[in-house]
Parts: structure tokens; sequence; C-alpha cells
């Protein structure tokens, strides 16, 4: 286990460029399967989960060729439909929650697909029931093997559909939408998810020859092609990633700008920041993040307290629920904190009332903060990385604390930020892996 150590209280300055988006990149990965033809995907973050996916589809049978520091050559002519009953697929597909969206593509192209349990975050039930059901709806013969753990999906056509999904699940959408282009006649998926990774996955297969309408919306329509091709793909910056390091700015009275950044691309994000009082200028297509020697968090226009919720988009996404938790810390005012859509997200708040936050824990879904206003610096304590959104908080709460901090179980970090601590270390923050 390794772990990182961080001097904190320390100010940081510079510019920062944001990795390419993790939850696109494990869409966008699943999709070379669709085709026989070469795929050539660009910035593409260098971190755990997406390199676990990549070594998974080499272990398929497809072509894997780096061509740069974040770009990737892809050709699924070969596929071996055994790897799927190996150790190493059920060890590798067990580690990463992304694994669940090579169903569809499989379904899509080969009739049939198989998989374990898929890992990812411990932060409360994450059910696979809009995945099935979706799939289900097309034609999809469904089994699970309890003694396994495992699922089992065939088709011997793949039929469209209409279907409204019980939620709108991103992974979920981009399963079916997935195995969708390849059906025969006419998908409407309504309810589907629609943030700006399933904007680029859509976009993507409109490139290999599928035809999808609806792009942005609740509501896709895809009308189903006998045969995709080989495209070139660029991912976007990484929307978590530029949340954590506003939040970053905010909490060490920094000035950072984050580079190429399309703010269009934010949704609610910068307005969910302005409202605990923290400024953000757009430059260009970069972000500015100024010096804050004090923010206050906004009331309603009642004067009622601040209540920032995470909702599926458009609404503020819950990957950030965790920084913004942190960031109020050292607010003025008071917010509180509703994480809706797991239970488990809030329970990394006891290292931060060690460290002398002032948070009341009201129930697994919501937390009250009272900003400390800079009055009382946090101080440094030993701690372990629950979950990567909640490692990221506390590594902001670290680099703004008096004294050392120690954050224990930091592959969880690693699994969604590529080599954080050279790029923090850039900025000027005292932080080595130990």
């Amino acid at each position: 286990m390794t772990s990182f150590k961080i001097t904190g209280g320390k100010r940081l300055s510079g510019e920062i460029i944001p990795q390419g988006a993790k939850n696109e990149a494990l869409q966008i990965l699943c999709a070379v399967l669709l085709t026989d033809e070469e795929v050539h995907l660009h910035n593409v973050p260098d971190i755990s989960d997406v390199n676990r996916l990549i070594e998974l589809l080499a272990g398929l049978g497809v072509d894997v060729t780096k061509t740069d520091a974040s770009s990737w050559l892809f050709k699924a002519a070969h596929i071996n439909m055994y790897y799927l009953e190996t150790e190493d697929f059920y060890k590798k597909a067990t580690s990463i929650r992304g694994s669940v969206m090579l169903l569809g593509p499989l379904l899509a192209r080969f009739g049939k697909g198989t998989l374990p349990q898929p890992g990812g975050d411990k932060i409360g039930r994450r059910r696979l029931d809009t995945h099935f059901v979706g799939l289900q709806k097309l034609g999809t013969t469904f089994l699970y093997h309890p003694d396994k753990k495992s699922y089992e999906v065939t088709a011997k056509q793949l039929v469209g559909d209409y279907m409204l999904l019980e939620e709108a699940s991103v992974t979920g959408t981009a399963n079916i939408l997935m195995a969708a282009v390849r059906a025969q006649g006419t998908t409407t998926i309504f309810n589907a998810a629609c943030e700006p990774y399933l904007v680029q996955l859509c976009k993507m297969l409109n490139n290999m020859g599928a035809d999808i309408a609806g792009i942005g919306s609740n509501l896709l329509t895809i009308h189903g092609v006998n045969r995709l091709h080989g495209t070139n793909h660029t991912m976007l910056a990484d929307m978590i990633e530029v949340g954590s390091f506003i939040g970053l700015a905010a909490m060490t009275r920094s000035e950072i700008t984050i580079k190429n950044v399309q703010l269009e691309n934010l949704g609610l994000i910068p307005t969910t920041f302005r409202r605990l009082g923290i400024t953000i200028e757009q430059k260009g297509n970069d972000i500015l993040v100024p010096k804050h020697e004090h923010y206050a968090i906004e009331t309603f226009i009642d004067g009622s307290i601040m209540n920032i919720a995470d909702a599926p988009w458009p609404g503020f996404t819950p990957d950030l629920i965790s920084i913004v938790l942190v960031i109020a810390i050292q607010a003025e005012g008071s917010v509180l904190i509703h994480q809706k859509m797991f239970e488990s997200r809030l329970f990394f708040v006891d290292k931060l009332i060690d460290m002398g936050a002032r948070i009341i824990l009201c129930d697994p879904h919501r937390a009250t903060v009272i900003g400390l206003n800079h009055s009382t610096p946090l101080r440094g304590i030993r701690m372990s990385s629950p979950d990567i959104r909640a490692g990221v908080a506390l590594l902001i709460a670290a680099l703004s604390a008096q004294g050392t901090s120690i954050i224990d179980n930091i592959e969880q970090i690693d699994r969604g930020y590529q080599n954080i601590e050279g790029r923090l270390q850039q900025l000027g923050a005292m932080i080595e892996r130990i």
C-alpha cells in the first residue's frame, strides 16, 4: 500500500491541465468493439481504471497500440470470446465498474457476452437493473449465476424497441445505446442520461456510421445499422478534475489557471461554486480561479440556508459533492450538503471532523457544514482514502491544513487522477508518494 505525505498550509500558483474525462473514456473504449476497423482515441487519461480496461480489450484480442503519451490505436478485428471464461478476465473485470459496458458492444457484434459482478467505488448500492432491463427490451436473454456472481447475455438478433428507463443511468444508457446502434429497426430510449460523456459517445458512434438522433437530450432515437466503421475521437477535459482544481484553489487561497476547459460542457458546476462564493473567470478556453482570502456562501432569496444537492444531468454531478463539502469548511456561512444518489458517500466526513472541520452528519445522505471562514486552519492527521472522490477531497483538505498529513490507500485516487502528485508539485504543493 502506498500513501501521500502532505505538508499543508502552502499557497499554490500556476497553470494545470486537466486530464481526459475518465467517465467518457470508459464508455468510448468499450465502443471500439463495435467495429473491426481502426479506432484512434486521443486525450486518454493515464489512470488505473482506464488502463485496466485497455488490458481487458487486449485480452479479448483487440490490437492495442499506444501512439503517443495520451493517444491509442485500437483494432478489434479478431476477438477471442473464450477469454471471457478465463480467470484473468474475471480478476480484471471485477476490479473496475466500467467493465459492465463491454456487454452492449459484445451483444451487438457477437450476440453474446458474460461478465462477473463489476467493481468500483464502495459508495452504496449501485444496481445494474437498468442495463439488463434495457438489453432485454432489445431481445436479449439474461441469466444470473449466483454461485459465480456473474451475468450471461445472449441474443440471436437484437431488435429495436421503445423503452422508458427507470433511472437515467449513465453507464446503463451507454450500454443500451451501444447495443441498439446495430439492432434491427428503431430503438427509442426515454429518460436517457444526457451527460457530456453520452453526448461524446453519440457523436463518436455517428462518426462511425450509426444513426442517433436527439443527442444531448433525454430522448434518444436510434436507427440500427448493419456495420460501423473506424474513426478518430478526442475526449473532453475531465469536468470532475476541473471542479477539484477549482476547490483546491479556493481552499488553499491560491490563484490557479485551469487550461483547455470548455465551459459550456461544465453545466451547473460553475454556478454551484459561485453559490459558495468562489469567483470563476473565463479566459478563452481557460478558467482562472483568483486568490480568495475569504468566500461567503449565499443564502436563498428568502434567507434560508443554502442547500446543494446532486441530481442526474443537467443537475449537479454527484462526483463533486465531496469536493463542495470540503470547500464549505473554510467558507463564511453554512450549507446543507444533500447527497441523494449514493448513501455511503458522506461517511468520510469523520476524518474532516478530526482535522477540525465543523460538520454535522445528519444521516447517510445529508451533512451540514458550518464554515470556519479561515479563522481556524485545519490540522494535519493520518487518514485513509475510501473512494476516488473522497480521496481527492481529503487531499484538498490536507493541502490547506497546518502541519503534515498522511493519506493511505491512495490507489483509490490513482483510479481517477493521473499523476496527481506530479501536477500538484508543479503548482508548488509539498506532496510526495511514500
